[in-house]
This record gives structure tokens, C-alpha cells and sequence, in this order.
């Protein structure tokens, strides 16, 4: 059976000797010392200021919405997980669709401008399939009309724009560790701030709202990470070039194969600072999409419709304006099988499905 994904899991031997270290020290959790090298070590290897790891991507968007005291109305964008509409939502916002770009596939910047009123409090943007949004164009629309800018980068471990890391445009930006990831802890995630204060408020919400044993800095909640979370990120972190680099040469493959197809990439896919987290194809009709998945599953090979439905979409929203771009995109697109690992007979085949169809 050949996945959208396969979790990467290191030499079991490396993992388990970090495990016996956290057995001898009989701390599991509360901020031990896994979770704190592994925090200094991310910031060593993404060049950002703060980070605060977190169980999970979902959890880091909704501290990021608390952290900035968001209320009211958050432009984003349809055309990403649901978490990135469901963490608005779960905190008393209420989402505001604008479209997105049909290059980047990412939030347009220029049809969320017009959607700014005065009750717009911010703009949360998703780095989609790892492709930067137009980050410059988020900041000027930032300092335009005093909101504020969070990214879902749950995609975009290590990705750069202009030989910086994209973590480090916006207010904050935050990222999924799950174990379908570039990178993981099994489950996890973090938040990336340049702002002390910010990084401040973060700091705390995480942990309950402590300052110490018995004070409180203000209201938190749960966020922390565990010992043994932390410990697969260590070993993870050691392998993630070699990663990166195996999943470039899986998406040369592809895009070698796929040459002359009547297919499209979202532009940007092959940056080189890309991190290769997808391999996503837009057919011409939303009928070739389902005819190759449903091929692909006779022979027990599963892509999968990344992103569907188009979130404006979703029954719990109220905004329910048509998004042409999104809708239309979402019925079109594929992500075809990308994990390390992954033979290169298995991408022939694959190949030939999708030609069988679209050409």
C-alpha cells in the first residue's frame, strides 16, 4: 500500500537511548531537558529569535490568536486544512474569505485587502503545500492598517524567502510537528515570534497562565510538550537535510515523468529553498482528479484531495461567500504520493495513471 505520506522514523537505537536518559532522570515533562535542547537547537536551525514548542500545530494557532488579543473579524484563507479555519472559530472570531492566488495557490493579498473593514483585527495567511505567501505584500497591508499578520506555516519548516526563514515575517508564525511532517515529534507543533512581549504572553499561555508555582501571569492553557515528544524531535532533527534532500530528488523524478502533461504546479514548487513537503497536481477538470484516484486506489495507492472541501464551504462557517479560485482549485488538485523511501518503480506507475488520463 503506497500512502499520500509515510512517517519517517530515525535508527531505533538513537531513540531509545535518549529514552533511557529521560528514564534515569524521571522527568517526563514540564519543560525537561529535551524539550529545551530541542527548543534551542530549532532556533539554531530555522534563524528565528523565540520559538515555544507546543503540542500540537492546531494549539499553536489558537495561542497565536490569544497571544495577539484577536477579536472580531480574521481575513484567511479557503484553501487550507481545516484547522486553519476551525482555530478562528474555536476562539470566538469569525473568518472572512478572500480568495487566492492561482499561481501560489496561497491567500491573494490583493483580494484581501478589499475584504479589511473596521472590524478586521487580523490576517492569518497558510504557506500552502510549503510555498511562501507574498509575504512583503501581507506586511505592507500590516502597517497600512494596524493589523495584525499570523501564518500558518505548518508546511514550511525550513522554508526561506530572501535567505531568511519565511518563520520570521508576520507577528507570529506557527508550525505543525505531526508525524506526517517534514519534520515531527509524532504530534507537536510551535510558535515563532521576533516580539518579546509577545513572546512573553506565549510563554505563559502555554503553561496554564504560570509565573512560577503559585502566580500566574494570566489565563493559559495546556500547550506543553512531553519528554518523549521532544526526544523524536532530537533524532528527527539530525536526519532533516538528508530528508529535504531525498524528497527534491522524489520531486525531480515526478517532474521529469510528469514533463509535457497536461497537468499544473502551483508556482513556486521548485524553489530552491522549497522543503518539498508535497507533490501537488492541478488537472484540467475536477473528472480527471477522480478518475486517477480512483485508479490509483485499484492498485491500492492513495493520494489524496489536499485541500477539500474549500473552507468557506464548511457548515459551522456563517461567511459563506463564493470563492471561484478556491472551489474550482479544490475539485482539481491532487497530492501524489511524496515520502522518503518511497521506489522509484512505484513513481513510474504512478506516472502512468496520471498520463493515462491526462494526456
Amino acid at each position: 500500500m503506497i500512502n499520500v505520506t509515510k512517517t519517517f522514523l530515525p535508527p531505533i537505537e538513537e531513540y531509545i537511548k535518549l529514552l533511557r536518559e529521560i528514564w534515569a532522570r524521571e522527568h517526563i515533562t514540564n519543560h525537561g531537558k529535551c524539550i529545551l535542547e530541542l527548543e534551542k537547537k530549532l532556533k539554531e536551525y530555522l534563524g528565528v529569535k523565540h520559538l515555544f514548542a507546543v503540542n500540537n500545530g492546531t494549539t499553536a494557532l489558537q495561542i497565536a490568536i490569544k497571544a495577539l488579543n484577536i477579536s472580531g473579524e480574521v481575513i484567511t484563507t479557503p484553501f487550507s486544512y481545516v484547522a486553519t479555519t476551525s482555530s478562528i472559530v474555536w476562539e470566538n472570531c469569525i473568518p472572512v474569505f478572500a480568495d487566492i492566488s492561482k499561481n501560489d495557490l496561497c491567500l491573494d493579498p490583493k483580494l484581501a485587502e478589499k475584504k479589511i473593514t473596521k472590524n478586521t483585527s487580523a490576517i492569518l495567511a497558510t504557506h500552502v503545500y510549503g510555498i511562501p505567501c507574498d509575504v512583503q505584500a501581507f506586511e505592507e497591508l500590516s502597517v497600512k492598517y494596524g493589523i495584525k499578520v499570523i501564518y500558518d506555516a505548518a508546511h514550511a519548516f525550513g522554508v526561506r524567502v530572501k535567505n531568511n526563514s519565511v518563520l520570521n515575517w508576520g507577528d507570529i508564525s506557527t508550525l505543525s510537528f505531526h508525524a506526517t511532517k517534514v519534520f515531527h515529534t509524532v504530534e507537536g507543533g510551535a510558535l515563532i515570534t521576533n516580539n518579546d512581549e509577545v513572546a512573553h504572553r506565549i510563554e505563559y499561555m502555554r503553561n496554564f497562565g504560570h509565573n512560577g508555582p503559585e502566580q500566574f501571569w494570566g489565563c493559559g492553557i495546556n500547550g506543553k510538550v512531553s519528554e518523549f515528544h521532544a526526544a523524536m524531535g532530537l533524532v528527527n532533527l539530525k536526519y532533516i537535510d538528508n530528508l529535504i534532500a531525498s524528497r527534491k530528488e522524489i520531486c525531480d523524478t515526478y517532474n521529469h515523468l510528469l514533463e509535457g502533461s497536461n497537468l499544473s504546479l502551483p508556482t513556486g514548487h521548485l524553489k530552491k529553498d522549497h522543503n518539498y513537503s508535497y507533490y501537488p497536481v492541478v488537472f484540467r477538470t475536477s473528472e480527471q482528479a477522480i478518475k486517477v484516484l480512483d485508479l490509483m486506489k485499484q492498485e491500492d495507492m492513495f493520494p489524496r484531495r489536499y485541500f477539500y472541501p474549500s473552507l468557506n464551504l464548511l457548515p459551522y462557517v456563517e461567511n459563506k461567500n463564493d470563492m471561484p479560485i478556491a472551489e474550482d482549485i479544490a475539485t482539481r488538485v491532487l497530492c501524489l504520493p511524496l515520502y522518503v523511501g518511497l521506489k522509484a518503480e512505484s513513481i513510474e506507475r504512478i506516472c502512468e495513471i496520471v498520463k493515462s488520463v491526462v494526456n
